[in-house]
């Protein structure tokens, strides 16, 4: 029974959603998106994590209407699902949207600036001047005279 409760879950999810969006004609759960669904261990409730609508006004009306379409929902998931007894459904706001903006802004808040110009792993600025030898040990120090590499004097 371990893997039947998560796809249950997501099947539950899914299932609430269609119907939501395609069966349930109530105006008050326009602008509401079921985002994840969990049951209980015995099957017995489920709750459905909705994201409400961005107007916290409307956000009572919107729980109101999906406790009003429950019991229509729960036929629907009867005849659709095959199990003996469908959970009784539970509609709960789902604040993880707002919760992980507050936590951006807190890290935000946070953090240090940015610097102006990108800064070598060590902290420290370059000190290297483009003129100056390498700790290049096969390098003898000397530039190169062009593109060629350094000149010879081999014939």
């Amino acid at each position: 029974m371990g893997r039947r409760v998560p796809r249950l879950n997501e099947q539950l999810r899914r299932e609430v959603a269609e119907t939501l969006a395609r069966q349930v004609r109530d105006p008050r759960v326009l602008g509401v998106t079921v985002t994840g669904a969990r049951a209980s261990p015995d099957l017995d409730l489920a709750r459905i994590y909705v994201r409400l609508s961005s107007q916290p006004e409307e956000h009572d009306r919107q729980l109101e209407g999906l406790e009003a379409s429950a019991a229509f929902i729960r036929g629907v998931l009867s005849r659709r699902l095959r199990l003996r007894r469908v959970p009784e459904l539970r509609f709960v706001p789902d604040h993880t949207q707002e919760s992980a903006a507050r936590i951006e802004e807190l890290l935000r808040s946070v953090r240090p600036p940015a610097p102006d110009g990108p800064m070598p792993e060590s902290g420290e600025p370059d000190a290297e001047d483009p003129g100056s030898s390498s700790d290049d040990p096969m390098s003898d120090g000397s530039a190169s005279a062009g593109p060629d590499g350094p000149e010879d004097d081999r014939p």
